[in-house]
């Protein structure tokens, strides 16, 4: 089984390693055909700008063949003039050319694309502007993060103007590119990263899954040994004890024919105890437990508790002590089952004492306005932080060396918390190991009708 959860575990771990390197190339791979996608549709929309530029501001025209009146035929005065359009400059403004692009680009899907332009009308003089956005110049200046994509601005094909003259061109530089590509893929890396996390959530309750399961096939290896144990003591009584009665001279005897049928009696009790128990249990995973609630004194069930343990604190030597000091003590509970809860506390209290050292058993009860405070406080063998924090789990029972040392079938603490629970109210466990522990509950008090 070790070796198989190691092997489970191994693979888990392998599939995630793998499936994190595959995002990785591919979140790679993503980003560089990204740019290239950014790039392509800043052109796109550029060149859609510099061509309706073109249409609405090239309108020069060359002037014709002028003749003289004396209509020879071949002028004796030929004269071409150009005259010059105004610059992109002299007809926009650098609102309404950002505007244009920023239609262009939204047209492409880059609505949110940051960007600065500028226009000039010398390709090699870079620094030599007619027109730039505000930020151009210091967007510029980080050469190793921005890019820049250099458009001409061309008259129409077919023009007078054609050919005849430089071109205006219009420079864009997109700020922070890289950035501005992983912006545009923020989505698809949030939900990679969220099926990440879930996948990690399902490793991780498969793991718990099998680790749970290991431990309750643990827990339920030792309930079945206690078990056994349990109910073979009592059946190895019975079973010596009838033997006992098929002896003639017993039989004669009725003082001893009375003692050992007596025996039978007390471990058939004894059986049926732990069958009860077995069975109670069964009903607390069905959570089909019934209530009788009544008006009840909690001071008068301890008394009756404690009455019930009477001959094993005598032998234990134990100094129990009762400070019943809650000046209200009725509450609204199950008599059998509210007794119980008060007798499994003892109880453990008495299984877990030290055996070089009497027990010294104290039981508080205090009040507030709302529930009864009751404390069962020892000096036994106390328990460890991962003890405190296991005690109420089904089948589980403090470790004290040998297993069997302690009788039970770890079902006491587990009835304890069920029981408080059904009753709305909250236990607690403060404990140190060799020193004692401490068992706080609080049950609600009883409504007074006015």
């Amino acid at each position: 089984m070790k070796k198989i959860f190691s092997t489970i575990v191994l693979l888990i771990v392998l599939s995630f390693i793998g499936i994190i390197i595959i995002q990785v190339q591919w979140f790679s791979n993503l980003l560089v055909v990204r740019g290239e996608n950014f790039l392509y549709k800043v052109d796109k929309a550029a060149i859609a700008v510099t061509e309706d530029l073109s249409k609405q501001n090239l309108s020069g025209r060359v002037m014709r063949l002028q003749r003289r009146r004396d209509m020879n035929l071949v002028p004796d005065n030929l004269s071409f003039s150009v005259v010059k359009p105004p610059s992109i400059a002299d007809r926009f403004s650098e609102r309404e050319i950002g505007d244009r692009l920023r239609i262009a680009l939204s047209n492409e899907d880059l609505n949110d694309l940051r960007f600065e332009y500028a226009i000039t009308a010398n390709a090699n003089e870079y620094t030599n502007m007619e027109l730039m956005s505000k930020n151009f110049i210091q967007e510029s200046m980080d050469t190793a993060h921005y890019r820049r994509r250099f458009i001409p601005i061309t008259p129409e094909s077919g023009t007078d103007l054609e050919g005849l003259m430089e071109y205006e061109h219009l420079i864009i530089i997109i700020p922070d590119f890289k950035t501005q590509v992983w912006q545009s893929i923020t989505w698809v890396v949030i939900g990679a990263a969220i099926f990440n996390l879930i996948i990690i959530a399902a490793f991780y309750l498969a793991i718990k899954t099998i680790l749970n399961q290991r431990k309750l096939n643990a827990i339920k290896s030792d309930f079945i040994n206690n078990m056994t144990h349990e109910l073979k003591t009592p059946l190895a009584t019975i079973s010596l004890a009838v033997d006992a009665m098929r002896n003639e001279k017993v039989q004669a005897d009725k003082t001893k024919m009375q003692y050992f049928s007596g025996i039978i009696k007390e471990e058939n009790k004894r059986m049926n105890k732990h069958v009860e128990t077995i069975l109670q249990a069964g009903l607390m995973d069905r959570q089909d437990i019934r209530m009788n609630m009544q008006p009840l004194q909690a001071h008068v069930l301890l008394h009756k508790a404690m009455d019930n343990f009477n001959l094993q604190i005598q032998e234990k030597g134990a100094e129990v002590k009762l400070l019943l000091n809650a000046q209200n003590d009725v509450i609204l509970a199950d008599e059998t089952h509210v007794g119980n809860l008060f007798s499994n506390l003892i109880d453990n209290a008495i299984k877990y004492s030290k055996e070089n050292e009497a027990l010294q058993l104290k039981i508080t009860t205090h009040g507030t306005s709302k529930v009864l405070v009751v404390q069962f406080e020892d000096n036994g063998i106390g328990m460890n932080k991962e003890n405190v924090k296991r005690i109420f789990e089904k089948f589980y029972r403090a470790p004290t060396g040998n297993i069997h040392n302690v009788k039970g079938f770890g079902l006491g603490m587990s009835y304890v918390k069920t029981i408080i629970d059904a009753h709305k109210g909250r236990v607690k466990v403060e404990s140190t190991l060799g020193k004692g522990s401490t068992f706080t509950l609080e049950i609600p008090l009883a409504k007074v009708n006015d």
